[in-house]
């Protein structure tokens, strides 16, 4: 069985260990970070197929980390799990990011498990089509006189 990591990254330990028991059953490998900096040093070391960040924390928030991540690691699939109101100011950072999806808290542990498998499937996807494509570029068609 195939296994992706998805990295959660909050400043709040008790919402990583929400998240680690609500997710408990799912079959992928979860990891935990608390704060940016973790995240990050976890990216060197770790292959990551997803992240899932809050956005207010201390030091490097939310969406430096996503900057760092889309810019770094541009092949991970990128959430954001927050309490912080969805202002126009924040949707439009999310949009140019290229968030996958904005998950508000508190969240409802279904919707949220759906969220997940969904960006799970999203990274197979782009994996796929980048072979599909290295296929299709390596083709040699005849050229028609």
């Amino acid at each position: 069985m195939e296994t992706h990591t998805v990295l959660f990254v909050d400043d709040e330990e008790v919402v990583l260990r929400s998240i680690e028991r609500g997710l408990l059953e799912e079959p992928f490998r979860k990891l935990f970070a608390v704060g940016a900096e973790e995240a990050l040093e976890i990216l060197q070391e770790q292959e990551i197929h997803v992240i899932v960040t809050d956005m207010r924390m201390p030091g490097m928030d939310g969406l430096e980390l996503i900057q760092a991540v889309k810019e770094k690691y541009p092949h991970i699939v990128r959430i954001v799990l927050s309490g912080y109101a969805q202002t126009s100011s924040l949707m439009i950072a999310i949009h140019k990011e290229g968030i996958f999806e904005f998950v508000p808290k508190p969240w409802k542990l279904e919707d949220f498990k759906q969220v997940i498998r969904k960006a799970i499937d999203n990274y197979k996807n782009k994996g796929e089509n980048k072979e599909i494509e290295t296929e299709f570029e390596q083709c040699s068609i005849p050229e028609i006189s």
